[in-house]
């Protein structure tokens, strides 16, 4: 949530916003969240920064500040002289950090594809920006394509889309040259699952290991397992969330980001998650509710 303040809020509108003990950050009242309000290069920028604790509020409030700084100056860059592709990287670069809505983990995915693109394309970097052509864009994808997986291609020609679609925002292009890129089947894979005898000899022979972490990782692969958590969520998950009466786990995910979905669910307990969690319980018995199942 962006945009432009241009006429000064009306007595009603005031009393929605509420006034911190930092300069540049607010809160809106009815939903308790704080939004950054800055001035930069002239434009001033009321933006929610996603949280509703003061403390990250602040936090986000300076990373915010520096990156929208950091912007301006790429975006004055593009504007004169030879309008490098670099400096597009560094103002989607910059686009992508301000962005709360997108979770690190997706960040970090497309700085891996970024990176893909130019270490494939060596000489995109320095090239104009008003000067790539669509068939150059052709060229590149060609070579790629017999490079990367399906998924790896089109997450990178997406990525260069957006990337350009950013540059037809700023005033440098009429066209995106990556617009008719074709996107490359993904074949769905078959999956074969291991029977509850497979399964069972697995986790024994994880439980085996004379050495190392074999036992905490044999109780991992159960608790994944009989949950069907992905090992991200599965770290989150604390013994208030395990309610032994419904027989349900609720899974929270990240206190920030949420799970992959940004949703709450409720996992039921099979009666294999039961036996594991009882016997788990009953190893650590000073385990807090706070304390993760899976330490």
């Amino acid at each position: 949530m962006k945009h432009t303040e241009r006429n000064p809020a009306t007595p009603a509108a005031s009393k929605s916003w509420q006034k911190t003990p930092y300069a540049n950050l607010i809160r809106y009242v009815p939903s308790g969240a704080y939004f950054a309000r800055i001035r930069v290069g002239g434009k001033l920028i009321r933006q929610s920064l996603k949280t509703e604790v003061l403390s990250v509020a602040k936090l986000r409030l300076g990373d915010l500040e520096k990156q929208e700084r950091s912007s301006l100056e790429a975006q004055a860059k593009l504007g004169e002289g030879n309008a490098a592709v670099r400096e597009l990287v560094n103002l989607w670069r910059e686009r992508m950090e301000s962005d709360h809505s997108v979770k690190p983990r997706t960040k970090t995915y497309y700085e891996e594809r970024l990176a893909a693109l130019l270490k494939s394309w060596p000489s995109l970097s320095a090239m104009d920006v008003r000067k790539v052509s669509a068939q150059d864009c052709e060229q590149w994808a060609g070579k790629y394509a017999k490079q990367a997986s399906p998924s790896s291609f089109n997450n990178t020609i997406g990525l260069l889309r957006r990337m350009f679609d950013l540059a037809i925002e700023r005033g440098l292009r009429y066209g995106n040259p990556a617009a008719d890129l074709k996107r490359v089947r993904v074949r769905a894979k078959e999956l074969t699952l291991p029977g509850h005898d497979q399964f069972i000899a697995l986790v024994a022979e994880i439980r085996s290991v004379p050495f190392g972490p074999g036992l905490a990782s044999a109780d991992l692969v159960e608790f994944l397992a009989y949950g069907g958590f992905r090992k991200g969520e599965a770290s989150h998950v604390t013994w208030a969330d395990c309610d032994f009466k419904r027989s349900e786990i609720l899974v929270r995910g990240d206190a920030d980001t949420g799970t992959k979905n940004s949703e709450m669910r409720r996992v039921p307990m099979i009666p294999d998650m039961v036996r594991l969690l009882e016997r788990l319980r009953a190893a650590r018995p000073e385990d807090s509710v706070e304390t993760a199942v899976m330490l």
